[in-house]
């Protein structure tokens, strides 16, 4: 299938420029969606005619969970934590577009004979950049996750919602937690973009430049993908990040699988796949509109960077003009004067 079988036009921190971009445009539009999504996720499912000592508010839907926000808090209730979420999608996209581009270059200067690369090549290579992107802006994931997760009357700050991760008995590696649930989940941009790398190769073969809509469309059939595959372990990172429900009396746990042990032992095996609904939501939206707006930075970026260096081939020639026209004056013969 042909996809993109050349390195991009762009340097890395330009292809990484124009994926924060659009991210953090998409993922700003949606934010109520990622609120209610981690709300659905963190609580833990009450069985029917079961009541609870504990205060938290109980979300039945992803609208429910949208009208009790709302009556809590009004509607800046929907955007608690946005500020440090948008820092995270920023650093994570810049961080991840940056590896990816610098991967899929290597790659094809590795190739002796240009060619496509295949479904799991592509896999491979968002892995990688999916990795060192988790790895370096995790922090803001897990702060941001907390900020989400807290009720009108602990709401913090960014930085004290930090201060209070680093207190906790895991100290400052709490700052990490969830990890090696979210290297796993490297999958989800790998499956993300490779699917999308395909996809395009599918329906759009040999063509170079996307429109908006086709870009959108694309963007958000690889996300929906990539959800279903991965909601359990999505579902068992954001329960890490969080603090522990009341039923573990404050003892956070210790990985992925113990969190999913849990929510199949109180929940039932269909609540690995809770909040499915908002998270399909959002992805197919923050991804459309992703690649959507990545897709017209990218071409904007082209557009600037070939003015900028026919700017500097006129400034250039102009140089060279000059320097031949002083050689030329220099090599005159000096007239003799003769008395």
């Amino acid at each position: 299938m042909p996809v993109q079988s050349k390195p991009a036009p762009l340097p890395p921190w330009g292809s990484a420029l124009a994926g924060s971009t659009g991210a953090v445009l998409a993922n700003a539009l949606v934010y109520p969606l990622d609120i209610v999504k981690t709300r659905l996720q963190v609580q833990v499912k009450r069985k029917p005619g079961e009541t609870s000592d504990h205060t938290d508010p109980h979300y039945h839907s992803t609208w429910d969970a949208i009208t009790k926000i709302v009556a809590e808090d009004g509607i800046k209730g929907l955007y608690a934590g946005i500020n440090g979420a948008l820092l995270g999608v920023a650093s994570t996209n810049f961080a991840y577009f940056y590896w990816y581009s610098i991967v899929r270059e290597l790659y094809f200067k590795s190739q002796k004979v240009p060619a496509p690369p295949s479904t799991a090549v592509e896999l491979i290579l968002g892995a990688i950049a999916g990795a060192i992107a988790q790895i370096c802006t995790i922090p803001v994931a897990v702060i941001t996750t907390r900020q989400q997760t807290q009720s009108k009357t602990d709401r913090k700050g960014f930085l004290d919602t930090a201060r209070e991760v680093i207190k906790s008995e895991d100290g400052v590696f709490g700052l990490w937690r969830g990890l090696k649930a979210s290297l796993v989940l490297v999958v989800n941009p790998a499956i993300t973009y490779g699917a999308y790398e395909r996809l395009k190769g599918t329906f759009f073969p040999g063509k170079a430049r996307l429109t908006a809509g086709e870009a959108f469309l694309l963007g958000a059939m690889s996300k929906a993908l990539a959800t279903i595959a991965t909601q359990p372990l999505i579902v068992a990172k954001v329960g890490l990040q969080s603090k522990p429900p009341p039923q573990r009396q404050g003892k956070p746990f210790k990985g992925f699988i113990e969190v999913m042990q849990f929510i199949v032992q109180h929940e039932g095996l269909s609540s690995l796949f809770k909040g499915i609904g908002p998270q399909i939501i959002k992805g197919f939206l923050v991804q459309g509109i992703l690649m959507m707006t990545k897709e017209r930075m990218e071409f904007i970026f082209i557009l600037l960077f070939r003015y900028v260096r026919k700017l500097r081939s006129e400034q250039l020639a102009k140089a060279a003009e000059l320097a031949a026209a002083t050689a030329s004056k220099a090599k005159l013969p000096i007239p003799i004067v003769t008395k």
